[in-house]
């Protein structure tokens, strides 16, 4: 049984008290805004003391002032990310956010949705993580993490000695936190790209949004049941079910 929308007779009243996005992952998705940024920021201050590239960043880029500053604010971003990120994961295993959002990703779907996107046939439902989405959001916190790690082997690589030779040394992991930080700087720059490009997100990213307000929304975009058209133009069928009579 269905109702005048098209979705299963209850699943309104189940879903209405239920946030799009809940309160405690739009805390920590702000907590990570904050610490991630001075990460990037103060990073950029601490490279450009000792490069190894041909470039530097620009002051404006930066925060700390001098490398003692930029090292404190540094760490205390550190901690807060590791702190944060802790959390979401325990959270996310407690609730099933990873499961349900982040690890039910597959080659076959994600294949079909890149194919879908560079086609611009790809659907976006809010709260809902496409295939690709979830790779992304898998690899970000995967390279996260290795960004941590390789983050400790270059500020403590003698007292952190088998982490530092882990990565092989002081200089090669330097240069993987770089990368890693680069790759993450990528993800930021797609993501902020893909929210300009869908407005229509943000407003439940704020305020958590609700589930009945989207499928009221749905509602009034479809037309009425006499005026959907036949699936098929072989034989009468029925618009809810979409089987042969």
């Amino acid at each position: 049984m269905v109702d005048h929308a098209g979705y299963p007779l209850g699943l309104q009243d189940t879903a209405a008290a239920r946030p799009i996005h809940p309160f405690a992952l739009r805390v920590m998705h702000r907590l990570n805004v904050v610490a991630i940024v001075t990460l990037i920021s103060s990073g950029w201050e601490i490279y450009d003391a000792s490069p190894f590239l041909p470039f530097t960043f620009p002051g404006w880029m930066t925060i700390g002032g001098w490398i003692g500053g930029t090292i404190a604010w540094h760490l205390a971003a550190i901690w807060l990310l590791m702190l944060n990120g802790v959390t979401y994961l325990s959270w996310g295993c407690a609730t099933g956010h990873l499961r349900r959002r982040i690890l039910a990703v597959t080659p076959y779907g994600v294949l079909h949705d890149t194919w879908a996107a560079m086609r611009f046939r790809l659907p976006h439902q809010i709260g809902v993580y496409n295939s690709v989405q979830r790779l992304l959001y898998f690899g970000v916190i995967a390279v996260g993490i290795i960004a941590v790690l390789t983050g400790f082997a270059v500020w403590k690589p003698v007292p952190l000695w088998p982490l530092s030779g882990l990565f092989r040394g002081f200089f090669i992991s330097r240069v993987i936190h770089f990368i890693a930080m680069t790759a993450i700087v990528e993800f930021i720059l797609v993501h902020v790209l893909l929210v300009a490009l869908v407005p229509w997100v943000v407003p439940p990213m704020i305020t958590g949004g609700r589930l009945r307000r989207l499928f009221d929304d749905i509602a009034r975009s479809r037309p009425p049941k006499a005026a959907w058209p036949s699936a098929c133009t072989r034989c009468s069928c029925d618009p809810d079910t979409l089987r042969h009579q």
